[in-house]
């Protein structure tokens, strides 16, 4: 090689061409539909839960038990009115009451506010079933079930994602617009849903539903399945939040505009799915 090609092999140039980000281009994830869905019930599951404490508190059946000790009620009284620090801003400060009856300054309120949680739990659990019903409908019409619902090999092809996620597996994943523990996810979040209402419903109207309070065990049954079927959608929406951190503006910017942006091949893949 003479000295001019060794300079031009390494011109800036070429070292940018070299080092230069893969070439990406956009496909249309999201419709609409599915932005509106997600959108509107993010903040209806945070309303709802939040009057959902405030209900639970004036019954907490639910305590923690370690080695066969009881340590106490899963939601303590200092839970509900924690004592609020120095640095707390005054427009967020609530007023809460020790024991005593003393006034003291709290980052929230929520015990002693029954009724008001029952009015704002009931009000938004209709948002929530309607929103949730014309979702299941427009899977059901548009036939994008077909890419939500889990295949027979689902659940072996969910433990490699999570091996991926971990970085326990190099092998790159296959370009689905849901790879498949986002299948079972995504699905099990449709039926914990349902399942909220009905023991929602149950635990409400005891005695005017009775049929579906028996039908889910009773109505002890019943309070039990709704309370952990709500930790358990609490628990997947952390970690929804963690996976959509973890994997960018890019992915987040697709169920804001609709539009993600991926390699042509990606992109190839993609489209020779639908």
């Amino acid at each position: 090689m003479t000295s001019t090609e060794t300079i031009e092999s390494n011109s800036p140039e070429v070292v940018e061409q070299s080092t230069a980000a893969p070439v990406r281009v956009p496909t249309y994830k999201h419709p609409l539909a599915i932005r509106w869905f997600h959108w509107i019930n993010f903040p209806v599951l945070f309303l709802m839960v939040w009057s959902g404490l405030m209900i639970y508190w004036a019954n907490r059946v639910f305590t923690i038990h370690l080695f066969g000790l009881s340590i106490g009620p899963l939601f303590p009284d200092s839970w509900y009115s924690p004592h609020a620090p120095s640095w707390w801003p005054a427009f967020l400060t609530a007023t809460g009451q020790d024991d005593s009856g003393n006034s003291y300054r709290a980052m929230w309120s929520l015990d002693q506010r029954l009724a008001e949680g029952m009015g704002w739990h009931f009000l938004f659990a209709w948002v929530f079933a309607i929103n949730g019903f014309l979702y299941v409908l427009y899977l059901a019409l548009s036939g994008a079930w077909r890419k939500l619902l889990p295949k027979p090999a689902a659940l072996q092809e969910s433990i490699q994602v999570v091996l991926h996620d971990l970085k326990l597996r190099k092998q790159p994943l296959p370009v689905r617009k849901y790879n498949a523990a986002q299948q079972i996810a995504y699905t099990a979040v449709i039926f914990m849903g349902l399942l909220m209402l009905l023991t929602g419903v149950a635990i409400y109207k005891p005695s005017e539903q009775s049929w579906l309070t028996q039908l889910l065990g009773g109505y002890t049954v019943a309070r039990f399945i709704h309370f952990w079927t709500t930790m358990a959608l609490l628990a997947f929406f952390g970690v929804h939040i963690l996976q959509v951190a973890k994997t960018g503006w890019n992915n987040f910017r697709a169920m804001v505009s609709g539009w993600e942006w991926v390699t042509p091949a990606e992109k190839d893949e993609l489209e020779a799915q639908s």
